[in-house]
């Protein structure tokens, strides 16, 4: 896989500019088509409001709408400003989850930002969901908080064995191949067919080696804490600029239910995630 096709959500939200900054990067990196998406989704006055002031509300929200989105135009043209690159401007109408998603199905990385849990978000965990369950593309999410001047050249691989981490790696390979080092960890390994063999993530960091990517093998063990917590600390310890995982590996609604670890990482994320399924 190459990535030249690259969507980024552009809303209005304080963290978008960081948002856009990552994603040019990540353009630039790779000289991929950069589009930056912004979608408006109308408010509905309720029907009980009387029909002409309904027919005022609805003027009013159109031109807050159409404010709104040449804002999240200029600030696309001012963040991408001298990159070079091939650059497109998208607006479009509906619910903000399929029209992402929909989007997302026509680029080969889709960039978005994890919901900040003190205001209200344009994205939220819904539709970061759809994108990853939905579209069979890999979504990079981009944490509400911290500064991320580099990507991908200390890359962490989540690995358990699974086909979603499988999908992950595959998708992430044009980060991997051109990363300064590579860590594929294995968490809690156990033997087995669906196991991870006799030396826990040997086998796929051979592969990765054949690929020229220069990488090691690590496993650990969650005792105390969850497999997340386990997955941020490493990302600390090495430095990780960049978390590669395979998402929902169980079925959704049980992760929901459970708390499982794409859940986890998706709300305590402290490093940009790339994701798959």
């Amino acid at each position: 896989m190459s990535i030249k096709d690259l969507l980024v959500h552009v809303d209005l939200t304080p963290r978008c500019a960081a948002r856009l900054d990552l994603a040019t990067t990540v353009a630039r990196r790779f000289e991929a088509h950069l589009v930056g998406l912004h979608v408006q989704q109308p408010p509905r006055p309720p029907d009980h409001v009387p029909a002409e002031l309904r027919a005022a509300l609805m003027k009013l929200d159109n031109e807050a709408m159409e404010r709104a989105a040449q804002d999240a135009k200029t600030l696309f043209e001012r963040r991408t400003a001298g990159t070079q690159l091939s650059l497109e401007w998208r607006q479009a109408t509906g619910l903000v989850d399929d029209t992402v998603a929909l989007h997302a199905r026509y680029a080969d990385l889709t960039v978005v930002g994890q919901p900040a849990r003190d205001e209200t978000p344009v994205l939220t965990d819904a539709a970061i969901d759809r994108i990853i369950l939905a579209t069979g593309r890999p979504a990079l999410v981009v944490p509400y908080a911290g500064r991320f001047e580099t990507i991908g050249t200390r890359v962490l691989v989540a690995w358990d064995g699974s086909r979603e981490a499988t999908r992950a790696i595959a998708d992430a390979m044009p980060f991997l191949t051109t990363a300064d080092s590579v860590i594929v960890l294995s968490i809690n390994p156990h033997r087995g067919i669906r196991g991870h063999g006799d030396v826990p993530s040997a086998d796929m960091a051979l592969h990765l080696a054949r690929h020229g990517v220069k990488v090691d093998a690590m496993h650990d063990i969650a005792r105390d804490i969850s497999i997340a917590d386990v997955l941020l600390s490493r990302a600390a310890d090495l430095s990780a600029d960049l978390i590669v995982m395979g998402a929902y590996g169980h079925a959704r609604v049980l992760e929901l239910a459970l708390g499982g670890v794409t859940r986890s990482l998706l709300a305590h994320m402290t490093v940009p995630v790339l994701m798959s399924h």
